[in-house]
């Protein structure tokens, strides 16, 4: 891995870099999204299942579209026999028992005056969850998106993935939507399910909000229907950020930082730290773990490009460099990484110590691992249960609550020039 001296126009050179990666900035594809988008909106079905022959080589139809009890029964059989099952379900539970401290309550605050105020929760009627197939099934995301949602109250959650050209849906992804409680699973991916998901067809339901990881014609899609429905995000490739001091232990850094450059070849993996010796050592650490680990040639890739190590003057200055990167996973390498944890205002999960590994949160510890990337984590936050939520305010205000504030209301109104609004008031007391 390149080791640079962290300075101003290093940190410029750094961050300019790893903004590339953003979805927003590959507006070739946005052409070819739109125009799926938009026969997904017009044709329904039909284009549904003309673009799953034409990308997943699946010829599906609205006889094989839905996934059917059998094959969820044969998938969890299959997942029980692996060994995997019972690992599922126990990562679910973690996870349903973390975002379960999430939950929000209705609330309502009378006063003697007669007004009542309040706040009034409502689940989402119904959420879309898209799964990647192929390569890339990640059943723990398959957790990660559903159980909040259900956890939230929501009534529907339908789940969407693309086929295998067998046409059948990976076993361990349909075993964890099982034990996640889904309602109902589509053989349909890529843009065009997300476009099925916002708008509906004759067989897929229109749901109110979408979620979950996929390619980049899936970001970008759900860009496009961003307002005919909520989305959780637009996910860049997978980042993760160590701050370590000397006395870290090189090679569970180096062994962290290459779990997030397996993912993609436009992942980022950065060492931040205060001892140039402690860079060294990690370097060297990262190459010998690349040469044994099977996704060599991913890894390669994604740390020529965007590998880094970082080497800060100081405590200081290096906490000022991760606050500035933001990244969606760190990890505190510190003599005392509570006491750091205390200064670091934007990061999407954050690890403190050197037995807990990043995929720790990935697979298993119950917060979630939808994260905001490519700097977003200065303004968002990881998936939660508020993310299927909504909130109503409530007002009741008796007729002596109104009379001694209703003449402030009225000024108000017509300092704006808004006479309607002025005399809604005032009309209650001629």
């Amino acid at each position: 891995m390149r080791i640079v001296n962290l300075t101003e126009e290093t940190k410029k050179d750094l961050l300019d870099s790893l903004l590339k990666r953003s979805p927003n900035n590959y507006d070739t594809y946005t052409i070819a999204v739109n125009e799926i988008v938009n026969n997904v909106r017009t044709y329904g079905d039909k284009a549904l299942y003309d673009y799953t022959l034409e990308f997943d080589k699946v010829d599906i139809t609205s006889e094989n579209l839905v996934v059917t009890e059998e094959e969820i029964a044969e998938a969890c059989v299959t997942a029980e026999k692996s060994g995997i099952m019972q690992i599922i379900r126990k990562s679910a539970e973690n996870i349903r028992i973390y975002h379960e401290k999430q939950r929000q309550y209705s609330w309502f605050d009378s006063k003697p005056d007669g007004s009542i105020l309040g706040q009034k929760i409502t689940a989402l009627s119904k959420v879309g969850v898209y799964v990647p197939g192929g390569k890339a099934a990640y059943p723990s995301s398959v957790l990660m998106n559903i159980i909040p949602a259900k956890v939230a109250g929501v009534e529907q959650i339908i789940m969407t993935t693309p086929p295998g050209k067998d046409g059948k849906v990976n076993p361990g992804t349909l075993a964890a939507a099982h034990i996640a409680g889904c309602d109902k699973i589509y053989k349909a991916g890529g843009a065009q399910a997300i476009a099925a998901l916002a708008f509906g067809t004759d067989t897929i339901p229109k749901v109110d909000k979408i979620v979950g990881p996929g390619n980049i014609f899936v970001a970008l899609a759900k860009k496009a229907v961003f307002g005919f429905v909520s989305i959780d995000s637009i996910a860049g490739p997978s980042e993760i950020l160590v701050l370590a001091d000397e006395t870290a232990n090189p090679r569970y850094v180096a062994a962290d930082l290459l779990s997030q450059a397996e993912h993609d070849e436009m992942a980022s993996a950065i060492l931040v730290t205060t001892s140039s010796e402690l860079g060294k050592k990690v370097s060297e650490e990262v190459n010998r773990f690349a040469a044994e680990l099977s996704r060599k040639e991913i890894i390669e890739k994604s740390l020529e490009n965007y590998g880094y190590i970082l080497v800060a003057e100081n405590m200081e200055q290096a906490v000022d460099a991760v606050n500035e990167i933001a990244s969606e996973h760190l990890e505190i390498m510190t003599k005392n990484p509570f006491d750091i944890m205390t200064k670091i205002k934007n990061a999407g999960a954050i690890f403190l110590g050197e037995y807990s590994s990043e995929p720790l949160g990935d697979y298993f510890a119950g917060p979630n691992h939808v994260l905001p990337t490519n700097g977003t984590a200065k303004f968002f936050s990881a998936l939660s249960v508020d993310d299927f939520i909504k909130k109503s305010s409530i007002i009741s205000y008796s007729r002596e609550a109104l009379a001694e504030v209703y003449k402030d209301i009225e000024k108000f109104a017509e300092s704006e020039h808004l006479t309607a609004h002025a005399n809604s008031v005032k009309v209650r007391f001629e």
